[in-house]
């Protein structure tokens, strides 16, 4: 990749993140309606700051497949809402007792643990009403609530959460963890390539080989997360490292050792790489994207 190859993908990064930040403010209620002090809640949560990964792989999705614009919107929006939801009730003292993310208070901080689980569970749903309204067909939209719902429930994040809750304290395979992370973090990512391959129904190919990529890219961001609660920098992540070896989490480097979870990691980049190879030039941004997930320091 070109060092304007590479400069014009960081430029469309930033209008993703623009764009679903315009999605996400349209669709969030204002705090002037009641109950406001909930709505603050979310908004706060929401537009406070992040890499708005899933939603970029929703819109390097689909701009690769030509769906339609105003559709990545509701869907972009959407998957971020989960996501954001998913880190509320994570953050909270009955899950992974968190005080800070993405540099500021975590939510039941800044506000106090009632208002925070209402605003993961006023999100969730909103993230659904947002795919209800999308610019698509019934079909499409039936389709989207449907994929989001599965990658968000028992067999996706929800459960891969459950997972790792009840590994506290005890030690797991690589191959156990490796389920783990496919469902609480890899279903996540799944679903942000499948929302727009939804949208745009690509030949079964294509659909197979984004759906391979995702997966794969999908585990390998939980291992660099692993690794990042090892060794990263702190003021670069926004939150305390070492909170998994403090808490007794299972996690990939305390499996295998950092060496091999980098290895790990790599390996997993090179198969999704290979992955969307097939489709050439035009899967440049997802590449991109690939790149920018694995080799992160925050």
């Amino acid at each position: 990749m070109t060092e304007s190859t590479a400069t014009g993908h960081r430029a469309r990064l930033m209008a993703y993140q623009a764009r679903v930040e315009a999605a996400l403010e349209a669709r969030l209620p204002t705090v002037d309606v009641i109950p406001g002090r909930l709505h603050e809640a979310m908004r706060y949560s929401v537009l406070g700051g992040g890499k708005r990964i899933r939603p970029a792989l929703v819109y390097a999705t689909g701009e690769l497949l030509g769906a339609a614009p105003n559709a990545l919107d509701a869907a972009a929006a959407a998957v971020e809402m989960i996501h954001v939801y998913s880190l509320i009730h994570d953050d909270l003292p009955a899950m992974d007792n968190d005080d800070l993310r993405r540099g500021r208070p975590t939510c039941h901080r800044q506000f106090d643990e009632a208002t925070a689980i209402l605003a993961g569970d006023a999100l969730q749903v909103l993230a659904f009403e947002s795919l209800t309204r999308a610019d698509a067909s019934a079909e499409a939209r039936i389709a989207m609530v449907r994929l989001l719902a599965e990658k968000s429930g028992t067999l996706g994040m929800a459960g891969g959460q459950a997972i790792d809750l009840a590994a506290v304290g005890r030690s797991l395979s690589a191959a156990e963890l490796e389920l783990m992370h496919r469902r609480k973090t890899g279903a996540l990512l799944a679903a942000s390539v499948g929302l727009a391959v939804t949208l745009a129904t690509p030949p079964p190919a294509t659909a197979t080989a984004l759906a391979r990529f995702a997966e794969d890219l999908g585990l390998a961001f939980q291992i660099i997360d692993d690794i990042l609660d090892v060794e990263g920098d702190p003021k670069l992540l926004g939150k305390a490292v070492g909170a998994d070896q403090a808490r007794h989490k299972p996690t990939y480097p305390a499996a295998v050792g950092l060496p091999a979870a980098r290895q790990r990691a790599s390996e997993l980049f090179a198969d999704a790489e290979a992955a969307i190879a097939p489709l050439g030039e035009a899967a440049g941004m997802l590449s991109f994207l690939a790149h920018f997930i694995v080799e992160r320091a925050s």
